[in-house]
């Protein structure tokens, strides 16, 4: 009360103290990401109610999505390798061949694409660092101590800068629209993200494809530094097909 006189008031009713209608946070402040993420891990049963910080969960609901079966003992095994700089053999089951492989990779950081977990790992077989989903790996038979770094994975330590702006067949009130949906300043965002994972952010945003390819309404955003995205790309040494 003394620190911050107007921020809490007396409800004589409720006999309990309330947020006062001049309230502002004095050691923090308000991030609305971090409320939504915490409404969105309690709605999926990831966050127990009595764990969260909000007091009171608004009405809530989201787009279903495909549930990815992560096999818990999969997971630990991988984890584990990441922490102990280890390799280990996998049965994999890739799109790109009928049956699964026994190979080993030295996995050293785990990923989301938004919608699939994968493990980026160099890939003994192929000599090459990969993005491997977890769910399709199907059995783990052993570990050795891993000779690779890290380090050595160019695309992992690479960012990439992404220039978005609205499409240029939006009206002017639909622009400024999407400006406001994606944060633009001056008519454009700019979103960095890992090379490794450029192939899966551009997908997301629907900027895989030429902005003629769907309706401004549709498409809404560009890329506006194509150019530099693309060359970006072809630099990167590549990755497995994980479709």
């Amino acid at each position: 009360m003394g620190f911050a006189p107007e921020n809490m008031i007396y409800d004589k009713s409720a006999r309990t103290y309330v947020r006062g209608s001049g309230f502002k946070p004095q050691f923090l402040e308000p991030d609305a990401s971090r409320y939504l993420s915490q409404l969105r891990s309690v709605a999926d049963g990831i966050l127990d109610r009595e764990d969260s910080w909000i007091a009171d969960l608004p009405p809530y609901a989201s787009a279903p999505t495909p549930v990815r079966g992560v096999n818990p003992a999969t997971l630990r095994s991988v984890v584990g390798a990441i922490r102990r700089s280890e390799s280990i053999e996998v049965k994999y089951q890739s799109l790109s061949s009928p049956e699964p492989r026994w190979r080993w990779i030295a996995p050293h950081a785990i990923a989301f694409d938004g919608f699939r977990w994968h493990t980026r790992a160099f890939c003994l077989t192929d000599a090459i660092y990969k993005d491997f989903l977890l769910s399709r790996i199907l059995d783990i038979r052993g570990a050795r101590e891993s000779e690779t770094s890290p380090a050595d994975d160019r695309d992992w330590h690479s960012e990439v800068t992404l220039e978005v702006g609205p499409h240029p067949d939006l009206s002017e009130t639909q622009a400024k629209v999407i400006a406001l949906d994606y944060g633009m300043r001056s008519g454009k965002a700019k979103i960095k993200v890992r090379r490794a994972l450029l192939y899966y952010a551009l997908k997301r945003l629907g900027l895989d494809t030429a902005p003629e390819a769907r309706a401004p309404r549709d498409q809404q955003i560009v890329l506006i530094n194509r150019d530099e995205v693309i060359g970006r790309m072809q630099e990167s040494r590549g990755q497995e097909a994980t479709a």
